[in-house]
């Protein structure tokens, strides 16, 4: 995955995590993560989960006037017979998405066509409650793969990692760190989503509970990557695919 918006926090301003990979992970089964999408602009530079067959959920830093969403992807660089793009219709950024603090970091995309579902295009399930700490959890994307430097892979990468309590969160990034938001990864560093992998998804027992968002560098101690908290936004979920 890309470095998260790791690189968001060097330096005053957030840098935009479009090369972002994940870190210390592997492989991907093929097609083992069917509901993971890759954001294209005549290059991958996020990630997205579909959640209907319409619409998919990214971060609202991912946000592009125009953008193709690549599903049933594997390897990014061949055309394996499984891809659907599709055009992006509308990009709906939560209205209260802060892009300072990267707050309410989270986008919907409706597609100009409903996807075909089949064994390599599969819709993720919303939550229906919030993580807990400790749960397992498997992070995925293209992004980033080298803690220090840039390797960007063209196989989907995966990661298991466990969700984090919120207080060991807030102690890592004092002051940054909203109710908005979630942790997962290792306080020991090493492996993490990194730049490229931001809108990804996060996973724990088959519901979809982060987005990849931000983070300091990528696999960097006491400092586990931070993701949107997708289950304080059902209602907004709801509502926008209500009414568009």
């Amino acid at each position: 995955m890309k470095a998260l918006i790791f690189l968001a926090l060097l330096g005053a301003a957030f840098a935009a995590a479009e090369d972002d990979k994940i870190v210390g992970g592997y492989e991907c089964p093929r097609n083992s993560v069917p509901y993971q999408v890759s954001l294209n602009a005549g290059y991958h530079f996020c990630g997205g989960s579909l959640i209907s067959s319409q619409w998919v959920l990214s971060a609202a830093h991912c946000f592009k006037s125009r953008i193709q969403v690549r599903l049933g992807e594997h390897d990014i660089r061949v055309n394996e017979g499984t891809e659907q793009w599709i055009d992006g219709a509308k990009m709906i950024r939560h209205p209260q998405y802060n892009s300072y603090n990267l707050d309410n970091d989270i986008m919907l995309i409706k597609l100009s066509r409903p996807a075909t579902l089949n064994s390599f295009v599969q819709t993720v399930a919303l939550p229906s409650r919030c993580p807990v700490a400790d749960e397992n959890c498997l992070v995925s994307g293209w992004g980033n793969t080298l803690a220090n430097g840039n390797n960007s892979p063209d196989r989907l990468q995966c990661l298991r990692q466990p969700m984090i309590d919120d207080r060991i969160c807030r102690n890592a990034y004092p002051g940054l760190f909203t109710e908005n938001m979630l942790c997962s990864g290792f306080m020991h560093g090493g492996a993490s989503s990194c730049q490229g992998d931001s809108g990804g998804p996060l996973v724990c027992s088959g519901q979809l509970q982060g987005v990849v968002s931000w983070g300091y560098d990528c696999a960097m101690q006491g400092h586990p990557s931070v993701y949107a908290r997708v289950c304080r936004y059902n209602s907004w979920i709801s509502s926008v695919m209500g009414n568009n």
